[in-house]
């Protein structure tokens, strides 16, 4: 859970940010892991480009959603572009960066019809021509193969440091038919 204060926990457990951290996960969620950027991605991705839509889709307080979109902005994510002079408004755009998160939305309401809407599904992802519903998977993009198998791990990349090779070497690998993390 994400707290405005983390004055709960002691000084050696708080974590003023993942930026610096190793792990892609972790720089990931530092630019979308506050649960407001993944919903004003959703919209944007829905075509809603202007401060009073994202307001009026999600009744976010207006202090809030200004810092949200300030944070998507500086994380190259969105980009703020004037539509009006008088009075002085801007629209917010999705950039290459931005767009490049539709898979992992995609995947996250994929996820969500599965396992959290015991009412029955309320979106869902079709296929465009013929309206057939479609159930994304993770692939290689080069061999075409599910990345949900134990035929694909984990291993440290050019850039790993010795603590995160340790780390590595040490995690098993999953078992047949187990999901990877």
């Amino acid at each position: 859970m994400h707290h405005d204060s983390d004055s709960a926990y002691p000084a050696a457990m708080r974590r003023t940010g993942f930026a610096d951290m190793p792990c892609p996960i972790a720089r990931a969620l530092e630019r979308v892991g506050e649960w407001w950027s993944i919903l004003i991605l959703r919209d944007a991705f829905s075509g809603m480009t202007r401060f009073e839509e994202f307001q009026a889709s999600l009744g976010i307080a207006p202090n809030m959603l200004t810092r949200r979109l300030n944070a998507l902005v500086e994380a190259g994510l969105l980009e703020r572009r004037p539509y009006s002079e008088r009075p002085p408004r801007h629209e917010y755009v999705l950039t290459a960066r931005g767009r490049d998160f539709r898979p992992v939305l995609l995947a996250l309401l994929a996820w969500g019809n599965r396992h959290f809407t015991p009412e029955g599904t309320t979106v869902e992802i079709v296929d465009a021509r013929t309206g057939a519903p479609a159930d994304p998977v993770l692939v290689d993009r080069g061999s075409g193969r599910a990345i949900d198998t134990a035929d694909f791990t984990l291993a440290p990349g050019p850039a790993a440091g010795e603590g995160l090779r340790r780390r590595l070497a040490r995690r098993r690998h999953p078992a047949p038919g187990e999901d990877m993390p």
